[in-house]
């Protein structure tokens, strides 16, 4: 039986243990998207006994930032400091992986200095200005984009990348029928909204090689009237899996991470709909802040990794102490 503490191993990559800390934002970089010595430390004291960091979402184009001193992943400017933060975590046994992002319609004009863009010219849930629709040519050349920021992910040693498809961001808002009113090959039933995420997942896969982990963060409910429910996520969810994705991470779309949840696991109704429609590992977060309670999950097969992030970000230790409790569990 699998626990917490249980290694896992990801398309060729072995991970120490199930415990994730999941991509976080710490607006911690430059004004140009560069990842600060700052940062770097505040990755690497929380790596000690985490299996896997997934570094905070980076945008990949210059119109996908969301705030004003988030990562960037759009040059190879941006991968110097990278280099640094992947051996700094490796020292302490972690592995570590990159998340690639596109903020779309929730970009800000007065961050971008542009009106976003999106799948259609439909006001986010979210937000309040109305975006430019994608072209055909802009969504071929976002295939490319996101397929170059994938490679210098790669190329700055990280032991694996994650496509950013929750929380309302881009390809979020062209699966939910919220946001996606498309009447091309891109809009109208759940296949067609999941197109431009697969071709990302397609585009990224065929620029990395096939021994290489991709993970995708799927925003598996947007929990408002019209919007993406489970079912149709798990069906996105295998549609992705067919196309490269290595391990499903599970979150919200356009109801977000839910900060403001006091339940742990509160994420973990959306594996029980996914785990039926692939047979790849699932990553659930969701609150999570007992080891305890993480191992429950594992061990009964709810998931294979957890993501523990606001009690990683509280206490630096969490990881730590949570192998050694677990430990002391089974040795009794």
């Amino acid at each position: 039986m699998a626990s917490l503490l249980s290694p896992l191993s990801i398309n060729g990559v072995e991970l120490q243990n199930r415990i994730v800390m999941p991509p976080m934002a710490t607006n911690m970089s430059t004004l140009e998207g560069l990842l600060t010595e700052k940062a770097i430390r505040h990755y690497a004291e929380r790596a000690e006994d985490v299996g896997l960091i997934v570094v905070e979402h980076a945008y990949i184009a210059p119109e996908g930032r969301f705030t004003e001193k988030q990562l960037g992943i759009y040059s190879d400017e941006m991968m110097e400091p990278l280099k640094k933060l992947v051996q700094a975590v490796h020292k302490k046994g972690a592995k570590i992986g990159f998340q690639l992002a596109h903020a779309g319609s929730r970009a800000k004009p007065e961050i971008i200095g542009e009106l976003p863009v999106g799948p259609s010219p439909v006001i986010h849930p979210l937000g309040d200005v109305c975006p430019v629709e994608l072209s055909k040519a802009d969504i071929a050349r976002l295939l490319d984009l996101y397929a170059a920021a994938a490679e210098r992910v790669k190329n700055c040693g990280f032991d694996m990348v994650e496509i950013h498809g929750a929380h309302g961001y881009l390809l979020g808002q062209f699966i939910s029928p919220l946001t996606n009113k498309r009447q091309d090959e891109y809009g109208g039933n759940t296949q067609n909204r999941a197109k431009f995420p697969v071709q990302v997942v397609k585009a990224v896969r065929k620029q990395l090689g096939e021994n290489f982990p991709l993970f995708y963060r799927l925003g598996a409910d947007d929990r408002l009237s019209g919007g993406l429910t489970p079912d149709e996520a798990a069906a996105v969810a295998g549609c992705l899996v067919k196309a490269g994705i290595d391990c499903i991470d599970l979150s919200g779309n356009h109801c977000l991470y839910l900060a403001d949840n006091k339940e742990q696991g509160y994420f973990v109704y959306l594996a029980e709909k996914v785990r039926p429609e692939v047979d790849v590992p699932l990553l659930v977060t969701g609150g999570i802040t007992e080891a305890e309670f993480a191992d429950d999950l594992v061990r009964k097969e709810k998931t294979d990794l957890v993501g523990v992030g606001r009690a990683l970000l509280k206490d630096a230790a969490w990881a730590r102490k949570a192998v050694k409790e677990l430990a002391g569990d089974m040795v009794e």
